[in-house]
């Protein structure tokens, strides 16, 4: 009886190693794979497959005609297979098939250029291939790290020009056998911005400079008032007011008091005109702004939740959420609170520090007595006018 119980014992241990291995086959795509590369406006993946209203949890915004590899597929994405022990999730929209790609066993980096232009850092890395990668921002001290997968190291020399003014150092590490990071550090706490993306196959950093004058007035601001057209937003608890009409208004009052200011400004929209998310997020690339606000009005299922908040995607991005916070609770509103990994469109991109202020509550009725009146517009704007003038002191200080 042992020896039956044993045998079938080892038959299932036998059985159940078979499907691991053919399970971490598939995973790793040995087979049954297909290749292809990003296409489409904004190119982005996804860790995993959870999601919320505002989408699911992203790793990264990508540029066009990256190769990627793919092992599986859900309704709307694909499984992505980013090297041996990394996986993600790429809108179905924004990929295109290729059949012509080969796949290589590795990828070679090469040399790396530093240097700089009256605006900007660059650190330039050519590679085998247009592979995929993912950026995080550091803090004490600020960092830009930059993870390419399925690139080995063949880095043998990294000029670095004295052009080069905001970048303090950058170095790499082989962190796994077919991922390797590069490290930029910083001269500045402030993160100001940065984007990466191909030029033939060559990877660029493009890093933003803190600007040498921080006065408001030679600032350029973009404010975003939400929504817009057929996308109302959310409503009044007792009027029924929209979003969309509010935002606007709240929005336009803080371009008069920005202008006042003798900063220059850039609006989103100026009048009840639906803008899409992608539409605004290559309308702001190609405004170049020094940072952005977004305004919009917050509503719950709970009517006696209030107050004011503040939302951030990137850590090196904080500060400037933080100062305005600080700044609008003294008007008497509840601090909801300074929330971080946002997963709001206009908080994706690098290339700015940008702030999302939700205002107030319209599911609140107190708070939407507040957004009704007009001179509450006024002393909003006039706050995030001395969070943001408190904020770029603050980086004046960190000079110092």
């Amino acid at each position: 009886m042992f020896l039956c119980y044993l045998a079938v014992m080892i038959r299932l241990s036998l059985i159940i190693g078979f499907l691991g291995f053919f399970s971490a086959a598939a995973q790793t795509g040995v087979k049954n794979f297909i290749t292809g590369k990003t296409t489409g406006a904004l190119p982005y993946l996804e860790y995993g497959l959870g999601s919320d209203r505002l989408g699911g949890a992203k790793m990264t915004y990508l540029d066009t005609n990256i190769v990627v590899k793919v092992i599986d597929s859900t309704i709307g994405n694909y499984k992505i297979q980013l090297s041996k022990d990394h996986l993600a999730y790429l809108p179905k929209t924004n990929f295109k098939k290729d059949s012509t790609i080969k796949l290589q066993p590795y990828y070679l980096t090469s040399s790396w250029m530093v240097n700089g232009d009256d605006k900007y850092d660059y650190v330039v890395v050519t590679l085998d291939e247009k592979l995929p990668y993912k950026s995080i921002q550091q803090i004490n001290p600020s960092k830009i790290v930059l993870d390419i997968f399925g690139a080995t190291s063949n880095t043998n020399w990294i000029t670095q020009r004295s052009s080069a003014k905001e970048i303090k150092n950058v170095y790499h590490e082989q962190i796994e056998d077919d991922v390797f990071r590069i490290i930029i550090e910083l001269k500045h706490g402030q993160h100001w911005g940065y984007s990466v993306y191909y030029q033939n196959n060559k990877l660029v950093i493009k890093v933003k400079r803190q600007p040498e004058d921080l006065s408001l007035d030679k600032m350029k601001i973009a404010v975003d008032a939400g929504h817009g057209g057929d996308n109302n937003g959310a409503s009044g608890v007792s009027t029924g007011i929209l979003e969309k009409k509010y935002t606007l208004l709240i929005a336009k009052q803080l371009e008069r008091v920005l202008l006042d200011k003798e900063a220059r400004v850039f609006m989103t929209r100026t009048k009840d005109t639906a803008i899409g998310m992608v539409e605004r997020t290559e309308m702001l690339k190609k405004e170049d702004p020094d940072f952005l606000i977004s305004i919009h009005l917050n509503s719950s299922v709970k009517d006696s939740i209030s107050g004011v908040s503040t939302y951030y995607r990137y850590i090196g991005f904080r500060p400037l959420t933080q100062y305005i916070q600080e700044s609008m609770v003294k008007i008497g509103l509840k601090d909801f609170g300074n929330i971080g990994s946002f997963n709001f469109s206009l908080s994706g991109p690098t290339e700015y520090p940008n702030c999302l202020v939700e205002v107030a509550f319209l599911s609140n009725k107190e708070d939407e007595q507040l957004i009704l009146d007009p001179e509450f517009h006024k002393a909003v704007a006039t706050q995030i006018v001395d969070g943001i003038k408190e904020w770029l002191k603050s980086c004046k200080k960190g000079d110092d």
